[in-house]
């Protein structure tokens, strides 16, 4: 399996660092591989192969080499491969979900982190990866439950309109957030979002365009 550092988190790193936030940004990271670990677990149970691990600024991501044959099985308008995305997906926010229940429940601590911290992180993590913008989990489960139900083509259309509107909700909670207190790396954060969105936008033409090509072809 290949490790792949996105060189992103270098600045994240840095701004976190001076903004006097790098111990919390440090234990974000620490169970965001927990996370991770999550999404790998589940992706080995369904039996996926683990192709990459990429480091990313918030957060870690794994990549699975998909079997031909989960392509072929139908399941309404999509295949049996977008049901076991859709499980590796859940499975990342559910580990972080879990963890905040046991640690309320029996008052755990872990290398020595206080009750609190370990509480916030993880629900932090979870809700934030539950964001219905692609490639955050809570757009990759979007993704593929709008591909069973609706096909794929306006699976493309929908998660591009709701990554848009996602993004710019949160830009204006985010604005409020850093002028009262006044944290520049929600600043950060809000502009990794945009960067996703904007990125995933690019694809999403290139799509569009390809079922434009093959729609033409059928008409002639």
């Amino acid at each position: 399996m290949q490790i792949k550092i996105n060189l992103k988190i270098f600045i994240f790193i840095v701004i976190f660092y001076i903004t006097r936030q790098i111990e919390i940004y440090g234990i974000l990271m620490l169970f965001a591989f927990l996370h991770e670990l999550g999404h790998l677990f589940a992706g080995i149970c369904l039996g996926f192969k683990p192709q990459s691990l990429t480091i990313n600024p918030l957060g870690l991501s794994v990549n699975f080499k998909v079997k031909a044959n989960d392509y072929n099985d139908k399941v309404k308008k999509g295949n049996i491969l977008a049901i076991k995305k859709l499980i590796i997906a859940i499975s990342g926010p559910l580990v972080n979900f879990m963890l905040v229940i046991l640690v309320s429940i029996f008052d755990l601590k872990i290398f020595g982190i206080t009750h609190e911290q370990l509480v916030y992180s993880n629900l932090l993590i979870g809700l934030f990866n539950m964001i219905p913008i692609y490639p955050l989990d809570g757009g990759r489960i979007l993704k593929n439950v709008l591909h069973i139900t609706t096909g794929l083509k306006d699976t493309y259309n929908y998660l591009s309109l709701i990554s848009h509107i996602s993004v710019i909700i949160l830009t204006m909670f985010a604005s409020i957030s850093i002028l009262y207190l006044k944290n520049i790396a929600i600043l950060f954060i809000i502009g990794y979002l945009w960067y996703l969105v904007i990125t995933e936008n690019k694809l999403y033409a290139q799509k569009m365009r390809m079922y434009e090509v093959i729609s033409n072809s059928k008409e002639l």
